[in-house]
């Protein structure tokens, strides 16, 4: 019921004083027939009686007068208050569906695209390689050291690029990340044909360019995305690495065919032009930095954020000091050397011991990616379940983080038992789905323990990590022309479960660092 047909409904006088002053009318019948004594003082207590009860009826009829007066004004304002909420409404549905979407989930989805594109431009010299080789006479040994150069690059910019992040901002660092690692990989048919240095180098160019990403990543989530949606958060912007992965592994070998290699790197490197279009219009470092960013929402972000302040120095000796902090380096580094292993000679383990070729490896190693992407959501789900339900956030990461090592280690240790080229597939997929289950273990843990320099923190645990890259994938070509594949996978299963003991013994989901 609107206000003012409550004041219909209402049986409030409007012209009370004739009424009023009727009932308040002395009687003198009842003035003689009242009075104690028939005498004149009787009738004068009466006629005194009368007079007061006509103050007293003209005071009952100021205040009825002036809550009327009050209800008319509650309801002029009443009037108004309907007007702006429809007004509101009004507003609200003149605003497209598009606009309404939440801004942090946009950051999300710009950054999980970001990621799309950065492992797009890194799998596909693990196909374009093969041709390459052949074109360039390139041995094992050299083929293990170009995919092991891009690491050159990636691991001088983990810790500078979380420093950046941290100080000047994401956005500035993950914009810049893009547009440089594409011109690398637009160069690299050039460098290539130039000769083994000149490549060599475009691809450390290259690896400068995406070591930024996911530090300056972590900085933008750690700002924009409350702790109750961190873990998917984080699983779908990983995810995007993987179904990168896929995209690159899927439609490098029919841009080959079509069109020789040198066309994938040009056509990967053009989607970066787009993206990054994209991320300066719709971008900002922190929610406090968006002009558009609605209130409601803004409300909910910067009150269930932990980070807010921004770093102007870095407590170096007490992040080192930290076994939690050397937990993470070493669970990184023993993580990475099975997962860069598996991201950069799937192909050619495909296509030199199961004997698919060039386009069936490609479209071959898109399955186990496509696992991993669907589990690191999957793992996302659950660990963000959990901690709503109770369990702790540390009992939650060694979880997710055990079977991240665990899964893995079982699966590369049965690829040497298999006879079929599908079972070994189903391993390896088996092994990259379970490997996914990390997004929800070490790598959301930086936010965990030190969200205001969780830029910082992961680009030195990914330091090491990077390292396990550099060394795992030179090493792996040394091995393979001394030994074979399975000591390669022997060597990831062992770090695996070194990762396992000291992650299990030392980690924390508990804030060290303030």
């Amino acid at each position: 019921m609107s206000f003012r047909a409550l004041l219909s409904s209402s049986n409030f006088p409007k012209s009370p004083p004739e009424t009023i002053s009727t009932r308040a009318k002395p009687n003198p019948t009842r003035c003689l027939i009242r009075s104690p004594v028939n005498s004149p003082h009787g009738c004068r207590l009466s006629r005194l009686s009368a007079t007061e009860g006509r103050r007293r009826s003209g005071k009952v009829y100021a205040d009825v007068r002036e809550i009327a007066d009050s209800l008319r004004e509650l309801v002029k304002f009443g009037d108004s208050l309907s007007d702006a909420v429809a007004s509101e409404d009004d507003l609200d549905s003149a605003v497209p569906w598009w606009e309404q979407f939440p801004k942090r989930w946009v950051i999300v989805i710009l950054c999980f695209s970001a990621f799309l594109l950065c492992n797009m431009d890194r799998v596909n010299m693990s196909i374009a390689i093969l041709p390459m080789s052949a074109e360039f006479n390139w041995n094992p040994a050299t083929v293990g050291l170009i995919q092991s150069s891009f690491f050159w690059g990636y691991l001088l910019t983990q810790i500078a690029g979380g420093i950046w992040a941290d100080t000047v901002g994401g956005k500035t660092v993950l914009g810049f990340g893009v547009v440089w690692w594409s011109i690398a990989t637009a160069l690299t048919p050039v460098a290539a044909k130039l000769g083994l240095p000149f490549l060599l180098v475009v691809r450390a160019f290259m690896g400068i360019g995406e070591g930024v990403a996911m530090p300056a990543m972590n900085n933008i989530l750690s700002k924009w995305v409350p702790v109750a949606e961190r873990s998917r958060s984080l699983a779908l912007v990983y995810s995007g690495m993987y179904l990168g992965s896929v995209t690159g592994l899927a439609f490098s070998p029919f841009l080959i065919h079509q069109f020789g290699w040198p066309s994938v790197f040009y056509s990967f490197s053009s989607l970066g032009t787009v993206w990054f279009a994209l991320w300066l219009n719709k971008a900002y470092s922190s929610p406090i930095e968006d002009p558009e960013l609605l209130p409601q929402e803004k409300k909910l972000i910067v009150t269930n954020c932990i980070s807010k302040q921004p770093v102007k120095t870095i407590p170096w000796k007490l992040i080192l000091s930290k076994p939690p902090v050397w937990a993470l380096i070493v669970s990184h580094f023993c993580h990475n050397w099975g997962t860069f292993i598996l991201l950069t000679w799937m192909p050619t383990y495909y296509h030199q011991v199961l004997k698919f070729n060039l386009t069936d490896s490609g479209l071959i190693c898109v399955l186990p990616w496509l696992t991993m992407a669907f589990s690191a959501n999957l793992g996302g789900w659950i660990a963000d379940t959990l901690v709503s339900k109770g369990l702790s956030v540390t009992t939650v990461r060694k979880i997710m983080q055990s079977i991240g090592f665990l899964g893995p280690a079982f699966f590369l240790t049965q690829l040497s038992h298999v006879n079929s080229p599908a079972m070994a597939v189903l391993c390896m997929a088996c092994s990259q789905g379970t490997d996914a289950f990390s997004q929800s273990g070490l790598y959301s843990n930086h936010q965990d323990i030190a969200p205001r320099y969780s830029g910082v923190l992961l680009g030195l645990s990914n330091t090491a990590g990077v390292l396990a890259g550099v060394f795992g994938t030179a090493a792996t070509g040394y091995i393979l022309q001394h030994g074979s594949w399975d000591n390669v996978f022997e060597v990831s299963v062992g770090l695996y479960l070194v990762g396992t003991v000291v992650w299990n013994l030392f980690s924390t989901g508990e804030k060290i660092l303030d």
